[in-house]
């Protein structure tokens, strides 16, 4: 290799040893650095190791190309291909047993000289020296040469031949006879042998790769391409080979030897070296001129091709092992990601290819990463509640519950999501007497106020303005009694049955109401409910109650005593004790209920804007105390409130609308929670809301999610309950009957059936509408053909058969 840049070759079989091939041999032995001082003849390769200078041999001038001996025995053997196409055998000053020095100096001459551009020894026949040469009009370039054969002189060997040659003629170190001579009147620049079989050798010639099989050397297979340098085969994929030319690296795939099967383009500098890891598979390292960057392509992710036009993909990314140029590199043959890079001035550094982490993250919040050959698994030890309340987890778990596919009884989906999220059983109380008041409310009462349910609240109160009568109520249960303005209409009545209130019909009786609060142990609601209706003395009752059953508040009766010495004195000694007394409670309820008696008539700001209070309890007070103009303001600004926050009582406003699904997209954004989001759009809503593309877009991906999760029956269950409620998105048939002469479908007859009449007899549609048949083809006119049983005709709806 004189006056080129030197190359690097590690020894096969000892893992701590290099040799540094220049204009001379140079063997290193490398090691672990103990200490941060050096030895003596030392060179620092990295933090960790460093090397020591074992040998030296500058016999063998004109050096071009170089080859390590691929078995242990004999150690260090090395083949140099010179200037002028001889090859010599020589070692790095190692002990010489007897087969090493049958070998040492023999020289393999060709018959014109001409460069020696590469060298490759047999693997499996490690006698056997592949040498690819340039170009000679007479001569062959690729020599196959036998090491352990004698010398056989010749009558056509010039004296020339020999000059250069330090070997003897007479003891066999000069050997003219090539065992096999291929590849005539072209020129070979590099080779390699295939791993599968002894007999095969790759060439890349001057414009062809071609492989070479020794059992018949009069044929060969060929591409012609000009990516012939650096050929290399993958030591994991012996189909996959890699050569390059200029600034492209091919990738063949031996088995379609046509064509690459991909192409990487490299920059505009030309290559100098490809090489493939030996410790990992599909990683292949390339080298550009004038470069201190080996760049690596990753093809370990690389899918079979399916067609001639498939390209797999890769893994790119580039390192940087010293701040020069870098002359050359070797891969390490057992460290794994370890190389070995040389610049132009022999300086040394050895270098490690951090692996990249891939993560993999299940569907079923399974983490693992894989990282060189190991593969970690992360396990939450301690405390699972971080986990138990990630969204995928939960919906998960619903889905196994069958959560949201209750349509009779509508409100125990939230049971099914475990009954511990105050919105989602607000928002399933809400569907649920949505539904029950579209189906069970009386016709006179609705009309046609059916649509106008599911439409929310705030649609409900705007087409109430101009139809309220108000009413003067006094509170029940005092010895003093104060007039309260209270508002009713038939639009209220029905927002008071939505907020659960009140039954359906004119009743506006609370008494179920607050009975089944009192079954839940709910004692401040309950009691706030029946002194918004103006019963203190049921408030009381209610507030005793639940201080006597022992699962109540402690203060129950204290406020129970404050209720009961009620009085509508604006400056009384009462009101000052209540004000005091409700700025020490903690439940939302009972500071409403002081907050509703204070106040002015008119002016309830205490109760409508105390936000620990449930929505659907401060509409429903608001339906009652506020009139027109209030109660529009009112509602307008809740459901401004419930959209920008995504709370889910705001559906008992917006309904299931355009405001509704805005809200829903606040609640998604906020939670994930696209389970619920699709359960609560396919409940009721109109086929306009149906079609937004946030709607469509929660659906197909809580599909996917079942899909991901591999709960194929859940996600059928799903599909099976969607086009139940959307019947525009049950599929098309995929199964369906042809006409044997057309080929078209005659399924389309059978729904033209109900539109009969004397148009359609032509087609042979005959009968009255609950019983028609089917006899031709509505395409063709061609009869169908006849069941061979009943000889009723193919295409026949069921409904139809006797």
């Amino acid at each position: 290799m004189s006056g080129s840049k030197p190359d690097i070759l590690w020894a096969p079989h000892h893992v701590d040893r290099f040799v540094v091939c220049d204009s001379e041999l140079s063997l290193y032995h490398i090691e672990s650095a103990v200490s941060s001082e050096l030895k003596a003849g030392s060179l620092r390769l990295s933090e960790e190791t460093t090397a020591t200078l074992l040998s030296i041999n500058s016999d063998t001038p004109y050096m071009k190309c170089v080859a390590w001996y691929p078995k242990y025995d004999p150690e260090c053997l090395l083949a140099v291909g010179q200037a002028n196409g001889r090859v010599v055998l020589t070692s790095l000053g190692q002990d010489h047993n007897s087969k090493s020095k049958d070998l040492i100096g023999k020289e393999f001459v060709p018959k014109h000289a001409r460069q020696c551009n590469t060298l490759a020894w047999n693997p499996l026949d490690s006698n056997w020296l592949a040498a690819g040469l340039d170009k000679h009009r007479a001569d062959f370039s690729v020599l196959i040469w036998d090491i352990s054969s004698k010398y056989a002189p010749e009558t056509a060997v010039a004296t020339e031949k020999v000059r250069l040659s330090t070997g003897d003629p007479e003891a066999g170190l000069v050997v003219t006879k090539p065992l096999y001579e291929l590849g005539q009147n072209d020129a070979c620049l590099s080779l390699c042998w295939l791993p599968r079989d002894q007999k095969l050798l790759l060439a890349g010639m001057h414009r062809n790769l071609a492989i070479f099989d020794l059992r018949n050397t009069s044929q060969k297979i060929f591409v012609n391409t000009k990516a012939v340098q650096g050929v290399t085969v993958d030591p994991y994929f012996h189909d996959r080979v890699a050569s390059f030319y200029e600034g492209q690296v091919a990738i063949w795939d031996l088995r379609k030897f046509e064509k690459p099967v991909l192409t990487l383009t490299e920059q505009p500098k030309p290559l100098t070296k490809v090489a493939w890891c030996p410790t990992r598979t599909g990683l292949l390292a390339t080298l550009t001129r004038d470069s201190n960057i080996i760049r690596l392509y990753d093809m370990q992710h690389t899918p079979t091709p399916i067609g001639d036009e498939t390209e797999p993909t890769i893994i790119e990314r580039s390192v940087q092992p010293c701040e020069n140029y870098i002359a050359s590199f070797a891969w390490h043959p057992t460290s794994q990601n370890r190389m070995v890079v040389v610049t132009p001035n022999r300086t040394m550094s050895d270098f490690t290819v951090f692996e990249r982490i891939s993560l993999a993250w299940s569907p079923v919040t399974s983490l693992m990463w894989a990282c060189g050959r190991h593969l970690y698994e992360c396990t939450e030890e301690g405390k699972a509640s971080s986990l138990e309340k990630d969204i995928a987890t939960k919906m998960r778990l619903r889905a196994l519950s069958r959560y949201g596919l209750d349509t009779e009884q509508v409100w125990r989906n939230h049971l099914l999501a475990g009954n511990e999220d105050p919105q989602l059983k607000s928002l399933w109380y809400t569907l649920h007497f949505m539904k029950q008041y579209t189906e069970d409310m009386d016709q006179k009462l609705t009309g046609n106020k059916g649509p106008l349910v599911y439409a929310g609240i705030k649609s409900i109160v705007k087409s109430s303005l101009g139809t309220t009568e108000n009413l003067r109520h006094s509170r029940s249960g005092s010895d003093r009694q104060a007039d309260i303005i209270q508002y009713l209409s038939e639009e209220r009545s029905l927002a008071l049955q939505l907020c659960g209130w009140i039954k359906k019909g004119t009743d506006l009786d609370v008494e179920p109401f607050l009975n089944s609060l009192e079954q839940e142990g709910d004692w401040e609601r309950a009691a706030a409910v029946a002194l918004f209706n103006l019963d203190i003395r049921r408030a009381i009752q209610i507030l005793n109650k639940g201080a006597s059953s022992g699962k109540g508040d402690l203060n129950l009766n204290v406020v129970a005593m404050a209720l009961s010495g009620y009085t509508d004195e604006k400056n009384s000694l009462w009101r000052e004790m209540c004000s005091t007394l409700r700025l020490q409670l903690n439940n939302p309820y009972l500071c409403a209920m002081f907050a509703f008696l204070t106040s002015e008539s008119g002016s309830y700001d205490g109760v409508l804007y105390e936000n620990n209070v449930a929505v659907r309890d401060r509409v429903a007070f608001a339906c009652k105390f506020l009139n027109d103009a209030q109660l529009n303001r009112f509602i307008e600004k809740l459901t401004n409130e419930m959209k920008d926050a995504g709370n889910l009582e705001g559906i008992l406003l917006t309904g299931l609308t355009k405001d509704g699904v805005d809200l829903m997209e606040s609640y998604v954004d906020r939670t994930g929670d696209v389970q619920t989001a699709s359960y609560c759009m396919l409940q009721g809503s109109p086929s306009e809301v149906l079609k937004d593309e946030r709607v469509q877009y929660w659906i197909e991906n809580y599909r996917n999610l079942l899909d991901a999760w591999r709960f194929w029956h859940k996600r059928a269950e799903f599909d099976i309950h969607r086009s139940k409620l959307d019947p525009s998105s049950k599929p098309l048939a995929q199964v369906f009957v042809s006409c044997n002469f057309c080929g078209k479908s005659i399924s389309y007859s059978c729904s033209a059936i109900p539109h009969q009449g004397r148009g359609f007899s032509q087609y042979g549609v005959s009968g009255s509408p609950t019983k028609s048949k089917v006899t031709s083809c509505p395409g063709c006119r061609k009869p169908l053909p006849r069941c061979a049983l009943c000889l009723i005709n193919m295409g026949t709806p069921v409904s139809s058969c006797p």
